[in-house]
């Protein structure tokens, strides 16, 4: 029995789609090539909101159990760059964090999520704040899709520490860069 052509067009079709890779992805609707006042620290000599942008993520790969966040500041004048963000054990369930779902004081994790010690000494977000002249700096959030439920660690662990468990659990990871400078 011959098939109309229609029929088998639309075959192939359906299985070039179905066989085309996905990848894991993550978005901001905050978020563009610059950081808002809304995101920048509120100490310092920096007076913006300090409200962590709303983030979400998809198409993370099969096995993943769990997921991390970091932002970091590579351009930070300390040798080292500048963590602004360090949250773990967020339940697989999690796609999305609404905007200020991080910060300090205005914390709406998920349950049984985890922030750590930044290099602010607190735990929870902080937003972009670098030395007045000292140009744009970039800053890196990320999402890592982990092959663990919980990192073993608690909200004490330095960022160090963190990138160290993360490393040996991630899946993937998926990335948004974004500037600011004062």
């Amino acid at each position: 029995m011959r098939r109309p052509a229609s029929v088998c067009l639309s075959l192939l079709m359906t299985v070039g789609i179905v066989a085309q890779p996905t990848t894991f992805t993550l978005r901001s609707a905050d978020m563009g090539g610059q950081a808002t006042m809304d995101q920048v620290f509120n100490s310092f000599g920096c007076t913006g909101a300090n409200k962590s942008p709303q983030l979400s993520w998809s198409n993370p790969p099969e096995g993943t159990r769990s997921y991390a966040i970091t932002m970091y500041d590579p351009d930070a004048p300390t040798g080292s760059g500048w963590w602004h963000w360090v949250a773990f054990d967020i339940p697989v369930t999690t796609t999305e964090l609404p905007s200020g779902a991080g910060s300090f004081g205005m914390e709406a994790m998920p349950v049984g999520a985890v922030q750590s010690m930044t290099d602010f000494g607190k735990t929870g977000y902080g937003g972009p704040c670098p030395p007045p002249g000292h140009g744009l700096h970039q800053y890196i959030i990320t999402v890592y899709a982990l092959k663990t439920d919980k990192l073993g660690l608690d909200a004490t662990a330095g960022a160090p520490m963190v990138g160290f468990n993360l490393s040996q659990q991630m899946l993937a990871k998926a990335s948004i860069v974004f500037y600011y400078g004062r």
